[in-house]
């Protein structure tokens, strides 16, 4: 099969590195590479572990309003401040 491909500037230079030093046709060494690659399958994904986070919120409580809790807090401080 014949296609266009174009190679970032860094794999062209490995292209034409192994091309001088295993004395081989680019055809050759693009297949041979792009084959070994494949074979290899996808990487696996990296594994990781979730650690659980035990919350104090109880169910129920709407996190959206947090922050209308807060402001009503806050204005409960200020108007039961003593003033000056």
């Amino acid at each position: 099969m014949r296609t266009t491909v174009t190679f970032d500037d860094d794999v062209a230079r490995l292209i034409a590195d192994a091309q001088h030093r295993e004395r081989r046709s680019f055809k050759q060494v693009v297949n041979d590479a792009v084959r070994r690659g494949l074979a290899q399958g996808a990487p696996a994904a990296p594994a990781y572990r979730v650690r659980v986070h035990h919350s104090e919120v109880h169910p129920g409580v709407d996190l959206t309003a947090l922050n209308r809790l807060a402001d009503e807090l806050e204005d409960d401080a200020l108007t039961s401040a003593p003033h000056a």
